[in-house]
C-alpha cells in the first residue's frame, strides 16, 4: 500500500513539474523565409532537437515562400521574430524602421546565381541577363537584393531584368527545368538538385564559401539570422535569449555531428526523396554555419557597403550599422553557459 501511494505521489509531482514547466514557457512565434533551404536549416534543426523546449520556450514555426514575406509577417504582427537574411535589418533602417538580429547562424549567405539548363550556350555572363526572365524567392526578399546588387556590379540598370517570384524548393527547380525562367537566384539544396540532373549547369555567382564570398562582396557577409523588432526585443528579452542559448547549442551540435547524423534529424519532407543530393548539398553547406552566433561588425559593414551600392536610399539614409544588430544575448549564453566562442 505504501509504494503504491508513493508510486501515485511521485506520478502526481512529475505532472504538477511537467504542467508548471509548460506553463512557464513563453511561445514565441517566428517566421521562416523558406524552411526546406539549407540555409535556415539550424532554425528548423532546434525545433527538432528540442532546444527551445530546453531553453524554455514554446516556439511555432511559420514557413513562408521568402524572406520578405517573413518580414511582412513580424511586421504585421502575425509573427514575433524572422528567421531570414539579416541584410533585411539593414535595408529596412533606410526607411527608419527598427529591426535588430540578435544572433546570426550563417557565416555566409550561400545565395547561387545559376543559369536555367535550357539556356547555358547563350547566358555566359551576368551581362546576358539584360531583358531577360531571372527568379528570386520572392521579390523584395535577399535573393532579390542580390540580384539587384550582381546586375548593378557588372553595369546592368537592376531594373534590366523581369524579377519573378519562384520560391526556393522544389518550385524554383521546377521554373528552372520547365524553362519559365532564363536564370534564378537559388539556395541549396536546390543548386545541388539541379547539379545532379544538368552537370554542365552554369553558375555565375556563387557565396557558399569563404572564397567565394571574398570574391563577390570584398569581405564576409553574414546571412541568416533571427531577427524582429526593436521593440519585441526590448520588451521580451527573456525570449530572446532563450531563443539565442537553441540556437547556439544547436549550432554547437551541428559542428560536432555528421553530415549524415544532422540529415537523419531532419523532417522527412524537408529532406525530400533523394536523400544522396541533400547529403551531398548539406555537405557543401555546413561550413557555411556560424560556430559562435556573433555578429561580426565587419560584415554587417560590408552588407551597407553592397545596398549602398545598388540602392541609392540606402546610400543616402546615413544609417548606423551597429544599431541593426547586437551580440548581447551571444555574450550572455557565454557568460552562462560557454556556449558561445
Amino acid at each position: 500500500m505504501k509504494n503504491t501511494i508513493a508510486r501515485l505521489a511521485g506520478a502526481l509531482l512529475a505532472l504538477t513539474l511537467t504542467t508548471s514547466l509548460a506553463a512557464a514557457q513563453s511561445k514565441v512565434t517566428i517566421a521562416v523565409g523558406g524552411g526546406s533551404c539549407l540555409c535556415y536549416l539550424p532554425t528548423v534543426l532546434a525545433k527538432q532537437l528540442g532546444e527551445y523546449e530546453k531553453a524554455g520556450v514554446s516556439v511555432e514555426l511559420v514557413d513562408l515562400k521568402g524572406g520578405s514575406d517573413a518580414l511582412k509577417a513580424v511586421l504585421g504582427g502575425s509573427a514575433d521574430v524572422v528567421s531570414g537574411y539579416f541584410d533585411h535589418c539593414v535595408n529596412l533602417a533606410a526607411k527608419k524602421q527598427e529591426l535588430q538580429s540578435f544572433v546570426v547562424y550563417d557565416r555566409y549567405p550561400g545565395l547561387v546565381l545559376v543559369v536555367a539548363p535550357s539556356r547555358t550556350n547563350d547566358i555566359k555572363s551576368v551581362k546576358d541577363l539584360a531583358g531577360k526572365k531571372v527568379g528570386v524567392s520572392a521579390p523584395g526578399s535577399s535573393t532579390d537584393f542580390f540580384l539587384k546588387y550582381m546586375l548593378k556590379k557588372n553595369g546592368l540598370d537592376p531594373t534590366s531584368v523581369a524579377v519573378i517570384g519562384v520560391g526556393l524548393g522544389a518550385t524554383a527547380v521546377a521554373a528552372m527545368e520547365q524553362g519559365q525562367i532564363d536564370a534564378a537566384v537559388m539556395l541549396d539544396p536546390s543548386v545541388t538538385v539541379l547539379q545532379g540532373s544538368h552537370k554542365d549547369l552554369r553558375i555565375l555567382s556563387d557565396t557558399r564559401t569563404q572564397k567565394d564570398t571574398l570574391e563577390t562582396f570584398g569581405g564576409e557577409y553574414p546571412g541568416g539570422a533571427l531577427y524582429s523588432t526593436v521593440a519585441w526585443i526590448n520588451g521580451h528579452e527573456k525570449e530572446a535569449q532563450a531563443l539565442t542559448n537553441a540556437i547556439l547549442a544547436t549550432l554547437a551540435w551541428i559542428h560536432s555531428h555528421t553530415p549524415e547524423e544532422i540529415m537523419a534529424k531532419m523532417p522527412e519532407q524537408t529532406v525530400g526523396k533523394n536523400k544522396d543530393l541533400y547529403l551531398a548539398a548539406l555537405k557543401n553547406t555546413i561550413p557555411m554555419y556560424s560556430e559562435t552566433g556573433k555578429m561580426d561588425p565587419k560584415g554587417a559593414d560590408a552588407v551597407l557597403a553592397v545596398f549602398s551600392v545598388g540602392s541609392p536610399e540606402v546610400a543616402n539614409a546615413k544609417i548606423d550599422v551597429s544599431k541593426t544588430f547586437t551580440n548581447k544575448f551571444v555574450e550572455q549564453a557565454k557568460k552562462t553557459t560557454g556556449s558561445a566562442k
